[in-house]
């Protein structure tokens, strides 16, 4: 039997990357995604949130805003195959939360994670990063 191993191709690696996606629940503060590939080889997912919030007044999904990012597999240069887990982050807003305060909130949840993934804020503007551990 013949097994073949493919070559390491970093300009095909390092384009893999896991999808961000977002949608929102709360009926006056939105998210959008404006750049949704998050990449072995830097490129930022960046969602923007406006709006102030009207919160979460019950048990169900309303008052809340949710990212996604994507599972997906990348070949390390020793030829290894990395998986990546996908990742859902939904948080329940308060009433008259701003957009900022979201944006940090989200920052402050995946920093703390322990998936290979560290965000920072710029007003309303969540940029997430993919860093190899």
């Amino acid at each position: 039997m013949h097994e073949s191993k493919k070559a390491y191709n970093p300009e095909i690696e390092l384009e893999k990357g896991s999808t961000l996606e977002a949608a929102t629940y709360d009926k006056t503060q939105s998210i959008k995604v404006l750049a949704a590939k998050v990449t072995v080889g830097g490129k930022s997912g960046i969602a923007e949130i406006s709006g102030i919030a009207t919160g979460r007044t019950d048990a169900s999904i309303n008052g809340c805003i949710g990212i996604w990012l994507s599972i997906f597999r990348y070949m390390r240069p020793d030829g290894t195959i990395n998986h990546v887990a996908g990742w859902n982050i939904m948080l329940p807003l308060k009433a008259k939360q701003t957009a900022v305060a979201t944006a940090k909130a989200f920052a402050k949840t995946i920093n703390a994670g322990t998936r290979p993934y560290k965000a920072t804020t710029s007003g309303a503007k969540l940029k997430i990063v993919f860093v190899n551990k």
